[in-house]
């Protein structure tokens, strides 16, 4: 069916309705601009959900300072899944059930985009409820559909052989290594200068990361992103050998300058390259047609891997927490808990006395 809209401005303000007919349209608009011109069109339930958000994200997070990355992730929310099926209700016409409907239609998508989107509608009717907008909140209680959970992993033993023998000779080699080696982040790997590398005391000091979005170098999002990480025995003598001036980035673009997301993008996937053809990727005419890298093989791999070291090696913990900068000891944990069949194997070991350990009772007594 069609629908006519009309748009008319007064005193500054876009006001808009649409009908089945011109008419109905014209009457609407009318009426809008008339109880704007008595005071009438104040925030209120009687507001369209389009216009509370925008009311709310310009009240409450606009002057928060987010990231640009953070404010956009609120509009994509907003805009692609949450305005085409209730932006026109009224805002005290708006039921659990219709904000149900639409979490429900994102089952199968990732954890983190169904989360973000109850997020952004519970935010968004808790501050209608608290503002005396609406009297009940009907995002209170929503409940997640079936999603699915993307799992970051070790590398393979295969993978790190490759890896650790085309670092050699690659560009990306000793950005590679670090990333194995140390367990940074990519943002953090970006902002490291040479001042950060402490030869003296053998560590790496890291206090800022290239903030997601926007490229920005700032402190890491939490106090535990602080943190200084000895220098790998494998990884000093690269580091010794490319050692710059203390104020120039570690890891620089060809043309001198700190890697940016993009930069780094590209670093990455000339690296997967090489590796790919390495490993025996099928190449023809300088194009590979048949890859043999695994699609799942990212940068965070690498400091996932370094995670999993520490926990191979029988490093604590609360000591794996502090070296990955980790905030909440759980996602260390989430880690350290992953099934590993060497560590099974070393944990019985321990137990049954084989490793050379005294074990669970296990050795006579005297």
């Amino acid at each position: 069916m069609k629908y006519f809209r009309k748009t008319a401005r007064y005193n500054g303000k876009k006001y808009e309705a649409t009908g089945k007919t011109e008419l109905e349209a014209l009457q609407k608009l009318a009426e809008k601009l008339a109880a704007a011109k008595r005071g009438e069109d104040a925030v209120g339930g009687g507001m369209t959900v389009d216009a509370w958000y925008r009311e709310w994200k310009a009240l409450y997070k606009d002057p928060k300072g987010l990231t640009p990355k953070s404010l956009g992730m609120y509009d994509e929310k907003y805009r692609n899944y949450i305005k085409p099926r209730i932006g026109h209700l009224k805002l005290r016409d708006v039921r659990d059930v219709h904000l149900q409907r639409i979490l429900n239609d994102q089952a199968g998508r990732s954890s983190s985009h169904v989360k973000k989107l109850r997020m952004v509608m519970q935010e968004m009717f808790k501050r209608a409820r608290q503002s005396r907008l609406i009297p009940f909140d009907p995002a209170e209680l929503l409940e997640l559909p079936v999603t699915t959970t993307g799992q970051r992993r070790a590398i393979t033993p295969e993978e790190r052989a490759a890896i650790l023998a085309v670092a050699e000779t690659h560009r990306a080699g000793l950005w590679v290594l670090t990333l194995l080696y140390t367990g940074m982040r990519p943002g953090e790997t970006a902002a490291l200068m040479w001042s950060d590398v402490d030869f003296e005391h053998n560590e790496i000091h890291v206090h800022s990361a290239r903030e997601s979005g926007t490229g920005a170098i700032k402190a890491p999002k939490t106090a535990a992103g602080v943190r200084d990480i000895p220098i790998h025995a494998a990884l000093l003598p690269r580091l010794r050998a490319a050692q710059g001036e203390p104020f120039s980035p570690v890891f620089p673009t060809r043309a001198g300058k700190r890697q940016d997301a993009d930069s780094l993008h590209r670093l990455w996937k000339n690296f997967l390259r090489e590796l790919d053809i390495y490993m025996g990727a099928e190449v023809y005419r300088n194009q590979i047609v048949k890859s043999v890298v695994a699609p799942d093989l990212t940068p965070y791999c690498l400091r996932h891997t370094f995670c999993t070291d520490l926990q191979r090696a029988g490093v604590p913990i609360n000591v794996a927490k502090e070296l990955m900068g980790h905030a909440d000891i759980q996602t260390t944990a989430n880690i350290y808990t992953h099934r590993d069949q060497g560590t099974l194997h070393g944990g019985m070991a321990i137990l049954d006395g084989t490793s050379g350990g005294n074990g669970g009772g296990t050795q006579k007594e005297a």
